[in-house]
């Protein structure tokens, strides 16, 4: 059977050491009765031990290559195959709206993106596992004070447990990435509401983050400029609000909690409604 020929531009690598693979597929199995969605599974090198686990399963990948091949090897998977772009899949429809597992090695070039995906369906996604750029993992797992901590640690975090499981060096793909590698595994915590306002804590943690190397007095100041010239009320003197202990240290050094605080101290300080609902 003709190999599939990684695509750059498709941000492929492709796992050939099969210890490694079926280390990783076995993550899934902190979840044992759940559904298992794989996300570009390439030549299926992980997929072979994936589908004698005994669940429902399904891998999702837009490389047409990758289709045709997975067709020939794994027959038995031809009603699971889904040729789609899993950023823009429609996942409450994936298992008939029951909650799954997600896994995969992901694509370099969207991992990332994938995990943003990911918050926007976390009532379907109790367990999310897999490989990613090292540099990507460190930034989902580092704690407040490290130089990796940032926006993707903040919003995964407040969702999600993550561990950092395993490093995987460049010589077990084809073609070998340039960084190392690295397998997560985050499970979903208890809270279901963020207790602010989501959209805003987005956009402070976004908004401070961009200017980490600032205190958040300093960092903070371009939402506050948006406020002002969105919200159709009377623009609040910010001399106090800028003044409060918490804006004299670094968004890095900022935990999910306090940035929970900082988002409803923006709300009030604007009198907008505190709400934790989604």
């Amino acid at each position: 059977m003709k190999s599939v020929r990684p695509k750059k531009f498709l941000g492929q690598h492709f796992l050939t050491d099969l210890p490694t693979a079926q280390r990783i597929a076995d993550t899934v199995d902190a979840c044992p009765d759940l559904p298992i969605l794989e996300v570009g599974p390439g030549m299926g090198v992980m997929t072979q031990y994936l589908l004698p686990k005994g669940r429902p399963f399904k891998v999702v990948e837009i490389d047409f290559e990758s289709v045709e091949y997975l067709r020939k090897a794994f027959p038995a998977l031809e009603e699971g195959i889904i040729e789609d772009d899993f950023l823009k899949m429609h996942l409450e429809n994936t298992f008939g709206g029951s909650p799954f597992v997600l896994t995969g090695n992901y694509p370099y070039n969207i991992s990332s993106q994938i995990f943003f995906k990911m918050l926007d369906y976390r009532h379907l996604i109790p367990c999310c596992t897999g490989m990613i750029q090292k540099e990507v993992a460190e930034r989902l797992a580092a704690p407040p004070g490290c130089k990796a901590y940032g926006i993707l640690s903040v919003l995964v975090q407040l969702y999600y447990k993550v561990d950092y499981l395993f490093t995987v060096e460049p010589g077990v793909f084809n073609p070998p990435p340039k960084v190392r590698s690295a397998v997560v595994r985050l499970t979903r915590n208890e809270v279901q509401h963020p207790g602010c306002d989501e959209t805003l804590l987005k956009r402070v943690v976004k908004t401070t983050f961009n200017q980490r190397r600032k205190m958040m007095r300093g960092s903070i100041k371009p939402l506050l400029h948006e406020l002002d010239q969105s919200l159709a009320c009377p623009v609040p003197d910010h001399t106090d609000f800028l003044a409060q202990p918490l804006l004299t240290r670094r968004p890095e050094q900022l935990s999910v909690q306090e940035f929970i605080d900082l988002t409803n101290a923006v709300a009030a300080h604007y009198h907008l409604p505190i709400t934790g609902d989604e």
